[in-house]
């Protein structure tokens, strides 16, 4: 290594401490400004730069902010990389609500399994969504996969006793489909039928967020939200 390599890599070297100083007062600037200035912000989990310059990307929970250096002025809205056509605020988004799938609580679920049951996605379903059932529908086309079934009642009280009578069966699997697929009415639950469960699905559907049904979480944490056809089924879980 010559001298003007030694100099040149110590020029460097002290360059990235100072931008390393810069960002940590930047960040500390940011959230003691909105802490003060925004007082409904309780917590902020994360201040970053973003690839616009002079605009950080501030993270609350999986919602998404963007301020200035020193929190002047708050945007809500999505930031586009108009140069390589990409929506940031999506792509940040969605690798926020990622859910890692050996996180998800399987003794919760029941699993129904076709043809070689290689390909694996799991579902929330509430028993009273429309697009589920049309959803349910499709998935009857899809081979060689393993589906976690999480029952998630969130429509209203009908839906929590419709889960329930569901969980109790002793072929949940087969008690399902009857019921969405064939609009079979379930029979009722033994009043000793242990439904905790269903709790645990809401607790952790809320935690991450979950809003909606059908909602699928793929193999690699991946998540799709609302009722697709069986092509795109198809394709998403040969994509992961």
């Amino acid at each position: 290594m010559t001298m003007f390599d030694r100099a040149l890599r110590a020029v460097l070297s002290v360059a990235a401490l100072v931008a390393s100083f810069d960002l940590h007062a930047q960040e500390a600037a940011i959230r003691k400004n909105l802490a003060e200035r925004l007082t409904q912000i309780q917590k902020v989990d994360e201040v970053s730069r973003t690839s616009m310059p002079g605009l950080f990307e501030v993270r609350v929970g999986n919602d998404i902010f963007y301020t200035d250096s020193e929190a002047n002025f708050l945007i809500q809205g999505q930031l586009m990389d108009l140069r390589l056509h990409r929506n940031l605020t999506e792509e940040r988004v969605d690798k926020l609500m990622t859910i890692s799938f050996d996180s998800l609580p399987l003794k919760d679920a029941f699993t129904i399994v076709r043809g070689n049951g290689k390909r694996k996605v799991a579902v929330f379903e509430d028993p009273n969504c429309p697009y589920c059932k049309r959803f349910e529908r499709d998935l009857q086309k899809v081979d060689n996969v393993t589906v976690y079934l999480f029952l998630y009642p969130i429509l209203g009280p009908d839906s929590s006793e419709k889960s329930r009578n569901l969980w109790c069966q002793k072929d949940r699997g087969k008690a399902w489909l009857d019921w969405m697929v064939r609009d079979v009415p379930t029979a009722a639950a033994p009043a000793s039928c242990d439904a905790v469960a269903l709790a645990r699905n809401v607790e952790f559907g809320r935690k991450y967020k979950i809003t909606g049904t059908p909602t699928m979480v793929f193999a690699d944490g991946s998540r799709v939200p609302g009722a697709i056809g069986t092509p795109q089924i198809e394709k998403l879980l040969d994509a992961k």
